[in-house]
């Protein structure tokens, strides 16, 4: 059985408007639209800023938000008011419809820098109910020789974390200390992929010596059958794994929505743009939101693996 790993670069994508903020965008990718139900991952920083993410809609889909470092207050439709600090997991459930603005503490600019996931919700859960739960206290991996697990979402090895999940899938940051030669577990039924988030690494698969790991913010994407990978680094590395069942389920998404139809996703937007109670209001915003952008000329298709 042959084993693909296949490194994606990440992108540089601007958000513009009073944000100012440029992100890197390393998921989906063509040809790639998700991992496991693992279906966006953005970063943003590390860059002094200041971050006003104005009231805004998601549908379909959970949002990750892992802070690395500087803190976000999120404000959100379900009531939510909580600053997002480093160690803590954030994860909001959007159900049909949720709004929330992310704002960086303070007036001027400050150093931030975090991940945001989006995990895209199965059927038998996307119509459910929304919400928002953080975690402080997330289980732990040790793997010996100076690497350590934060088990973030799911499972990993043995251990899961607390927060709530509807697919079979794994997110944990791995720190590797100097001379680190290590091997983390995998379940081979399901497909992974690396993103290095400081410092430099290898890595091996079962069937093949390990390899420089990806530059910058790239993706390394490991094909499922991978019962272990090893992982080395030489002066020192944190990087963050994600995977899961490959998604059986075909994604059409757009802008914020993640659905399975272009006619859903028309729907959605007729609704945010109505100002429609399906996503809810965020408090101390007034009428301030982010509009939604004119909605394509053609027909939204799913996207595809190539």
């Amino acid at each position: 059985m042959t084993i693909h790993a296949v490194v994606y670069p990440a992108r540089e994508v601007p958000l513009g408007g009073v944000r100012g903020m440029q992100v890197r965008r390393t998921l989906p990718q063509r040809g790639l639209p998700t991992v496991g139900a693992w279906c966006f991952l953005d970063r943003f920083g590390p860059q002094r800023v200041a971050m006003r993410v104005e009231p805004h809609p998601h549908m379909g889909l959970q949002t990750v938000t892992w802070p690395l470092a500087g803190e976000i207050r999120h404000r959100d439709s379900v009531g939510s008011d909580v600053v997002l600090r480093r160690g803590a997991l954030n994860l909001m459930t959007s159900g049909d419809g949720i709004a929330h603005s992310e704002y960086s503490l303070g007036d001027g600019t400050v150093e931030l820098d975090a991940l945001q996931f989006w995990v895209a919700l199965p059927e038998h859960a996307r119509h459910g109910e929304r919400g928002f739960e953080t975690h402080e206290d997330l289980p732990r991996l040790d793997l010996g020789e100076g690497a350590n697990v934060i088990v973030i979402l799911g499972t990993l090895g043995g251990v899961t974390s607390p927060a709530t999940t509807y697919s079979p899938l794994v997110g944990a940051e791995i720190t590797l200390a100097a001379g680190t030669d290590v091997t983390v577990p995998l379940n081979p039924a399901w497909e992974h992929a690396l993103v290095r988030l400081g410092g430099e690494f290898s890595a091996g698969l079962d069937t093949a010596d390990a390899a420089p790991g990806p530059a910058g913010d790239d993706l390394l994407y490991l094909d499922s059958g991978l019962r272990s990978v090893r992982l080395a680094s030489r002066e020192g590395a944190r990087l963050f794994l994600m995977g899961g069942e490959p998604l059986a389920e075909e994604l059409v998404m757009w802008w914020n929505f993640v659905g399975r139809s272009h006619e859903e996703i028309e729907q959605a937007w007729h609704a945010w743009e109505a100002g429609s109670e399906r996503f809810g209001k965020v408090a101390g915003h007034g009428d301030v939101r982010i509009p939604a952008p004119p909605m394509p000329t053609v027909r939204l298709l799913p996207r595809k693996r190539g």
